[in-house]
């Protein structure tokens, strides 16, 4: 049976190698990894694996990496290996009973003193609304929020603003760069900003998309330190890697799937729309150049997070693009003064001013004609074929791209 499988999956890798040179599979090999450990997780229950093969499936792998003049049986041998490294992991996570661990005891520890800021933040004078927003976004507690505010940052499509992840932590990267960047202590200040950036993450509660971001903030200044391409489809599926071998069922919450599915798409879909104008009339116009880039990454987020949203939520916002340009300037403004108020609280008066504004524009965009489309009901097939459709068009975009307007997948993606 495993021959049988081996060859299957060879005689497919070998097809699929020799038709698409330019593919995510070749020039991003974590990504074969990342999908292949995921489906041994999805038919974990389909598999019965004792998990006394552990130590052959090790050494299967160990030799498989000798196999180098043999790439298409190698490539093979490592995916039919994380599939059984999925389906293991995923039963033993399934049977183990639950038990507090040192990581829960450190959660828990944190929690406690995200409370305090909470009650500090609270003290200094912002309450109701205002003070459901910032709890949320700042410091990641969602208990404040109302079912009316959700539902205008739902329907409005700025929900995504209210759940800590990239854009959050991006902005927290930025800030601590500008006040720690020094060219003779780069090594260190990038290692006290991932640390710093760490204990953020536990202080807020260890959610997906915060991990996830924090993993490839990570990645991303390591990498800055030898100049090298920092964001890549690889780094993205190492990240995955990484948490789905340290929490096997996070495959099935609903925030990492909604978190991978955005950064994957924006990945992939963000230089295909930069592309349509060229590099000199981006850079003579600086205003429509910020514009294009928050409006093109909106839309391959979008792209990404759609089909998940309405399997989810039953609905898909009509105005995204017209709330994050909005929200995504606010947010920034929004985690700023949230610290400033923490210092210095006499500053909460502007910091509610931002908020109530920031809550009564997407009430206002959530109340326009035909602000979502509500009622969706897709299947999960439903959902596959849409993704299988979305990733057959990038292939036939980026074969279809003209070389002249200036695109490169393998500079500006992988």
């Amino acid at each position: 049976m495993f021959l049988f499988l081996t060859r299957k999956l060879y005689l497919c890798n070998q097809l699929i190698m020799n038709r698409m040179r330019n593919s995510v599979s070749e020039k991003a090999p974590l990504v074969k990894v990342a999908v292949s450990l995921m489906a041994g997780m999805l038919f974990a229950s389909y598999l019965v694996i004792p998990f006394t093969l552990f130590p052959l499936l090790v050494a299967v792998v160990l030799l498989a990496f000798c196999l180098r003049r043999y790439e298409n049986l190698q490539s093979a041998v490592l995916c039919l290996c994380m599939v059984v490294l999925g389906a293991l992991l995923m039963q033993r996570a399934r049977q183990e009973p639950p038990s507090v661990s040192r990581l829960d005891r450190s959660k828990t520890y944190f929690l406690e003193r995200r409370a305090k800021l909470l009650d500090r933040l609270s003290e200094s004078g912002v309450d109701g609304s205002a003070y459901a927003v910032v709890a949320a976004m700042a410091l990641g507690d969602k208990s404040q929020l109302t079912t009316e505010l959700r539902d205008a940052y739902a329907i409005s499509g700025a929900s995504h603003i209210l759940a800590l992840s990239g854009l959050h932590l991006g902005i927290i990267y930025t800030l601590l760069s500008l006040l720690l960047s020094r060219r003779r202590w780069q090594m260190v200040s990038q290692i006290v900003i991932i640390v710093s950036i760490w204990l953020f993450v536990f202080l807020v509660g260890l959610s997906a998309s915060v991990v996830r971001s924090a993993v490839m903030v990570s990645i991303y200044a390591l990498l800055s330190l030898g100049h090298r391409d920092k964001l890549s489809v690889n780094t993205l599926a190492f990240a995955a890697i990484v948490m789905l071998l340290f929490n096997p069922m996070a495959l099935f919450d609903v925030g990492f799937q909604l978190s991978f599915m955005a950064v994957l798409t924006i990945l992939l879909f963000y230089p295909l729309l930069e592309s349509l104008w060229s590099q000199p009339f981006l850079l003579d116009h600086r205003l429509f150049r910020w514009l294009w880039t928050m409006l093109s990454v909106s839309c391959a987020a979008q792209i990404g997070v759609a089909p998940l949203i309405a399997y989810y939520f039953g609905r898909i916002s009509c105005y995204f693009l017209l709330a994050n340009l909005v929200v995504v300037p606010a947010a920034a403004l929004i985690l700023y003064l949230s610290l400033a108020v923490l210092l210095i609280p006499s500053l909460a008066y502007l910091l509610i001013y931002i908020v109530d504004t920031l809550n009564q524009l997407l009430v206002s965009i959530a109340a326009l004609p035909g602000a979502s489309i509500e009622g969706l009901h897709p299947t999960p097939l439903q959902v596959w074929m849409m993704y299988v459709i979305i990733f057959a068009v990038y292939l036939l975009l980026i074969r279809r791209t003209s070389p002249t307007r200036g695109w490169s997948a393998s500079r500006r993606v992988w």
